[in-house]
Formats: structure tokens, sequence, C-alpha cells
């Protein structure tokens, strides 16, 4: 299996596996998503941004129609977010190789 096939199944399936522990099917409750972030993220670049403040703020952020959960679609978005923190941590802050704006305009 490709690797980003296998990344896009896993995404799906760490979703309802902590989805289906309680409150709304398919959906995750505050807890639920505290729960994922804390077992499912272990790199010092990303564990570093999760608190209990974090995930609070991150539930506000994701939860767009406000209903106090998270479905598949504003978990996608928590993926992404965490994504670029990565990139960012890997890359420099500006997320271009730590080279600044003039160098990157030169060439």
């Amino acid at each position: 299996m490709a690797r980003l096939e296998s990344i896009i199944m896993s995404i799906h399936d760490i979703f309802m596996e902590y989805a289906d522990e309680g409150g709304k099917k398919k959906q995750l409750s505050p807890e639920e998503l505290k729960k994922l972030l804390e077992k499912e993220i272990q790199s010092p670049e990303l564990k570093d941004k999760i608190s209990g403040e974090a995930i609070n703020e991150a539930m506000e952020m994701l939860d767009k129609n406000h209903d106090g959960e998270v479905n598949f679609r504003e978990f996608c978005r928590c993926v992404c977010v965490l994504a670029k923190c990565y990139h960012q941590s890997k890359m420099g802050k500006g997320g271009k190789g730590g080279k600044n704006r003039e160098d990157n305009e030169e060439n």
C-alpha cells in the first residue's frame, strides 16, 4: 500500500476508534479528543504544543458547528494544523528552511 494511502486510512481509523468510545457516535467529545491527542501524539515537536489549555482552544477553533464535539471534517482540520506545526519545526519557523525572505526572493 502506498504511504499516503496508508496515512489517510490511519487518520480515519484513529478517529473512529476514539469517536466510538462515548458521546455521539462518529464525533469526538472534548474528553475523547484529549485522550486521542495524548495517546497518539508522541513526538516532542508536537507533544509540547498539546496541553489542557491548548486542547480547549483547539476545541473552540475546530468545532465550527458549535455542537461541543468534533466531527471528522473538523478533526481533519486539526490533523492539518499539527502537520503544519511539525513541518515548521523541521523547516524553521517560516517554513522556508530557515532562509530569510530576501534570500528566497533572489532565487
